[in-house]
């Protein structure tokens, strides 16, 4: 039978790939967190770590025992907090990743209403690109993750629900003037990492062209400065304008171009009381 303890422990080990740093996280000892796997091994008949060296790692099967216990003791956390929340909004606490526009436009609003109308329940924050947040949510270690999605973006993980908060225009950027994409075919661009530009690519791809990337940067005022000096155009949503706009640079909007703004949650519903009230607040946030 599998119990918690065990599952902690396996946990750790993948998380730090060390019997010592998983004693260290657990505050067990390092012969406890041996024979805490060895009496696993036991229970599950199932070999879950090999020998590397000086020290051990994780087999295929014990890999995969982790992941599963990984999401378990999240779903046993969020529980915890959920029973929390159920006593009462006056305590509790609601665990929030977010994306860094997000967070410097709807969060700060939303937060301090929430904090107004039950100043007992905490709320803490995590500022995450939005597949690391999703991957936070589904192991039950945060409650509700702000999430945006392009139409092409692929489908989130089974048993995410999206609250839908706005739908957030995208501009071009530039120094000199208004422009429109079609004419930027040999222009310097500053784009986001490999995983953030590709709705820049397929924006550019439909006009015939492919961008030629000079700058790479994921932080909107980074980007901001960089047009603003002349050194190239970009392209940024409307929540990271609505944070923070540099003077001497012109924003013009994309035509049919808009990325959506979800909140989202995990499970079925309905939601518990404190997350129901985060959602309410961070929709009258969005609204306004």
């Amino acid at each position: 039978m599998l119990d918690v303890t065990k599952l902690r422990v396996i946990d750790a080990v993948a998380r730090h790939g060390s019997v010592t740093a998983a004693a260290r996280e657990l505050h067990y000892s390092q012969p406890s967190v041996t024979h805490h796997l060895s009496r696993l091994e036991a229970e599950t008949g199932a070999q879950l770590v090999q020998r590397a060296g000086r020290g051990i790692r994780l087999t295929e099967a014990g890999l995969m025992l982790a992941t599963r216990a990984a999401e378990i003791i999240g779903r046993i956390d969020a529980a915890d907090a959920e029973l929390a929340a159920h006593v009462g909004l006056s305590v509790g606490k609601v665990r929030l990743a977010g994306f860094s526009s997000a967070i410097g436009s709807l969060v700060p609003g939303a937060v301090a209403a929430l904090a107004g109308k039950h100043p007992g329940l905490e709320v803490s924050l995590t500022d995450l690109h939005p597949p690391e947040a999703l991957e936070l949510l589904r192991t039950g270690k945060i409650d509700v993750a702000i999430v945006f999605r392009y139409d092409e973006t692929e489908p989130e993980p089974t048993g995410v629900r999206l609250h839908h908060l706005l739908d957030d225009p995208l501009y071009l950027l530039s120094k000199q003037r208004p422009v429109t994409l079609a004419e930027l075919a040999d222009a310097t661009w500053i784009a986001g990492c490999d995983r953030c530009r590709s709705h820049l690519i397929s924006l550019c791809a439909a006009e015939g062209y492919e961008p030629r990337v000079g700058y790479t940067s994921d932080d909107m005022v980074v980007m901001q400065a960089l047009v603003g000096s002349g050194l190239g155009v970009t392209t940024i949503p409307g929540l990271a304008l609505r944070s923070h706009q540099a003077e001497g640079i012109f924003a013009t909007e994309i035509p049919d171009s808009r990325r959506h703004v979800y909140a989202a949650t995990y499970g079925e519903p309905p939601d518990p009381p404190a997350i129901a009230a985060l959602l309410a607040a961070l929709e009258e946030a969005a609204a306004s």
